[in-house]
């Protein structure tokens, strides 16, 4: 049973990363590897920093888009 749910862990994981990829998201968890491993003496953003960060880039912070 326990296989079973590290599996399904597993799973959702990846499977999120691509639905984040597929839209056009950034991976949270991507990013908090990438920042652990070159940024180690830095704190990361929360979650939501990086989450409003990544649709200003996308969509552009104060214009409107019509």
């Amino acid at each position: 049973m326990q296989r079973i749910i590290l599996y399904l862990k597993i799973l959702y994981r990846r499977s999120d990363r691509f639905f984040h990829l597929l839209v056009g998201m950034p991976s949270y968890d991507k990013y908090l590897e990438h920042f652990r491993k070159n940024h180690p003496d830095k704190i990361p953003k929360t979650q939501r920093e990086f989450f409003k960060e990544a649709m200003e880039a996308k969509y552009g912070a104060g214009r409107n888009k019509c």
